[in-house]
């Protein structure tokens, strides 16, 4: 797996927001170090947890989690000889009062959720050593119940407190006027009373701090100096004790020490189990059918990040083509989709339910790579192209029947014909290899080839020709349009520049027109002249096996016979791809339908490309969709039914070449 194309395809981004879902450190590590697996039974089991998981949340009842605050750092210490403290010890009994907890709920869940409940008969709730700790401890504190012995030294601690308050209480009305006022206080953990120095001399005793304009000082009296020895003597008895029995606690503590780190697995996997069921319930996640072969099929997706106003996506690779070649116009969603396949190839190889419809099936991929943006790195010195070429690269590496590869604008960064053939011929090596595939594409070039080789097919994204706005939906099966000219109105350009760009497009289009023309008049207008050189030059740019399964050689025969109307024909001269109007006439010339233009070639100067019974089945199909215009049919249908004065049917003047 390439952590790279994981960035690319924003699955970081989905990573992220499932730690975010975590409570405890145990569970936001196991959430970090996850990632996708290619085995089969790892990722069936992750599908099955959270998918059960989502049901628990689903039925309205809170899973009992525990943050497991201090238990980390405690566990770590374990088996090191440390007396733990008051607070240490109480979080350990807080937390096994929430295993207890998680096992009845899990056991009460059941039929719910089979598979993750049988986890909580792993965890042991240590009652010896849960019911000793809240014995001896309660809101931090050593218990007076914790051992006799300390129950014994207390109560003579309370003893002590008891006189010395009473001899303190006297002092203060004995010693009345030389105190600067009536308190008692503590300092240094002995009782005293404030008295003004100038009168230090009238209160016999100890001096064992001032105050910080040192006009006050806190004296112990002489009366209560012995009861307050005996009482830190007390005291010191009370340490010597509370030692004694957090050694007690921290060794039984200890005792337990591998029943303790089971619970913390356990508690730890429910954590990251339910941080997967929050994030899949967060858009709407469905466990899919995993299959055992490599496809993707998705209906009704909707991508997590883009939430539910998004437009559902149906697509589908693996199971009659290995290559999907996607086209359309820009902010059309096209790099969009792409993300949404790999982004749902990942989730699901990392046990996460997806926003996918009934019908939706993914395999296990080996190699999900993505080349998505456009990759410029200054500090490693990469360009557009020399970027892509270096994951394309990696792609051709990892290429097998395992390998899910996302390329996004196919020859980008570089000369278009260069990028276009060099785009091909690795379309070609990965279909060779058996290699999943979808591209985005703007060139008709690669549209072509997608149209006439097996396993290739071509999708577009919809877009509302009559308000310029993409529809950002799939449709299988088409290849689109750019619409450049249309969104750069729809987003403000001024009209003078692309008034201007429309000239400018007009005129190449006209100077390859006449190109075309001046290079067939040099070779006199004889098909029968044609050199074998020529023949080979206009057969090299289509050397790829067509739908048809017809191989080169079978088709420039086929090529000699005569076409009929609907057949598809590769024409030598334009190098591109035509409809038959009209079948050749006595001098073997044929009527040719491109972009919409009816031009005349002679039959020696094309070849068949798909026949009229691959491309219409329907014997019954009305060819005159294709060659006839909206006008001209509503025209023809009304003038079957009644005459029309002024109405006619215009047919454009068809073009020698």
């Amino acid at each position: 797996m390439n952590e790279a194309s994981w960035r690319r395809l924003e699955f970081d981004k989905v990573k992220e927001a499932m730690i975010s879902y975590t409570v405890s450190p145990a569970g936001r590590q196991l959430a970090e170090r996850h990632e996708p697996s290619v085995k089969q039974r790892q990722v069936e089991a992750w599908l099955q947890e959270t998918e059960e998981a989502a049901h628990l949340l689903g039925s309205g009842a809170s899973i009992p989690l525990s943050a497991m605050d201090g238990i980390d750092p405690f566990l770590a210490l374990l088996g090191k000889g440390r007396i733990y403290h008051e607070q240490e010890l109480e979080q350990l009994s807080v937390w096994l009062t929430s295993v207890v907890q998680m096992k009845k709920y899990m056991n009460s869940k059941r039929d719910i959720a089979p598979t993750i409940a049988s986890y909580a008969e792993s965890m042991y709730d240590c009652p010896g050593l849960r019911e000793e700790l809240n014995r001896c401890l309660r809101y931090g504190l050593i218990t007076d119940q914790a051992s006799a012995d300390l129950a014994y030294i207390r109560r003579h601690i309370y003893a002590s407190e008891d006189k010395i308050h009473k001899k303190m209480e006297h002092a203060l009305n004995k010693y009345k006027s030389s105190l600067q006022e009536s308190v008692i206080s503590k300092r240094r953990d002995r009782f005293v009373i404030a008295v003004k120095r100038e009168l230090r001399k009238q209160v016999p005793g100890t001096v064992w701090d001032e105050s910080a304009s040192g006009q006050t000082l806190f004296v112990e009296p002489l009366d209560v100096a012995d009861l307050q020895v005996e009482l830190q003597q007390w005291k010191a008895e009370e340490e010597r004790e509370r030692t004694v029995i957090l050694a007690r606690l921290s060794e039984l503590a200890e005792s337990f020490s591998s029943e303790l780190f089971r619970n913390v697995e356990a508690m730890a996997s429910f954590d990251f189990i339910t941080a997967r069921a929050k994030l899949s319930r967060s858009y709407g996640g469905n466990k899919i059918k995993l299959s055992e072969q490599p496809v993707i099929r998705l209906v009704n997706a909707r991508h997590p990040l883009l939430g539910q106003k998004s437009i559902p996506l149906h697509v589908e690779l693996g199971y009659e083509w290995k290559q999907l070649i996607i086209t359309g116009p820009n902010t059309g969603g096209k790099t969009v989709t792409l993300k949404t396949i790999g982004l749902f190839a990942l989730m699901v190889q990392s046990g996460l339910l997806v926003p996918a419809g009934e019908g939706s099936e993914i395999g296990i991929f080996q190699h999900i790579l993505a080349d998505v943006g456009d990759g410029q790195n200054l500090e490693q010195s990469l360009s557009t192209f020399s970027s892509h070429i270096t994951v394309l690269k990696e792609m051709l590496d990892n290429a097998n029947p395992r390998s899910l590869l996302l390329l996004d604008e196919l020859a980008a960064g570089t000369d278009p014909t260069e990028g276009i053939s060099l785009s091909i011929a690795l379309l070609e090596e990965l279909l060779k290899r058996g290699a999943l595939a979808a591209a985005t594409t703007h060139f008709n070039e690669i549209k072509a080839f997608a149209a006439r080789t097996a396993g290739c097919q071509n999708g577009k994204m919809a877009f509302d020709a009559e308000t310029l706005k993409p529809l950002y939906q799939l449709e299988m099966g088409e290849a689109g349009e750019s619409h450049a000219f249309a969104i750069a109105r729809r987003f403000g350009l001024p009209e003078e520049v692309m008034l201007r760009a429309e000239q400018l497009l007009e005129k190449k289009e006209r100077v390859v027109s006449e190109s075309f023309t001046e290079a067939h008049n040099e070779q006199n207008g004889s098909a029968e002249n044609l050199s074998g050189s020529e023949h080979d030059g206009a057969e090299s740019s289509v050397l790829i096996t067509e739908k048809s399964g017809k191989t080169d050689t079978e088709t420039v025969k086929a090529s000699a016979k005569s076409f009929v109307k609907g057949d598809a024909v590769w024409i030598y001269p334009l190098n591109r791809m035509g409809v038959v109007y009209r079948p050749a006439d006595e001098r073997g010339n044929v009527i040719v339908q491109v972009q919409g233009q009816k031009l005349t070639f002679n039959r020696k100067r094309m070849k068949l490309y798909i026949a009229k019974t691959e491309l219409y089945p329907d014997e019954q199909y009305d060819l005159d969709i294709v060659f006839e215009s909206k006008e001209n049919r509503k025209a023809r249908k009304l003038m079957s039914r009644k005459h029309v004065d002024g109405l006619s049917i215009v047919t454009p003047e068809e073009e020698q070449y």
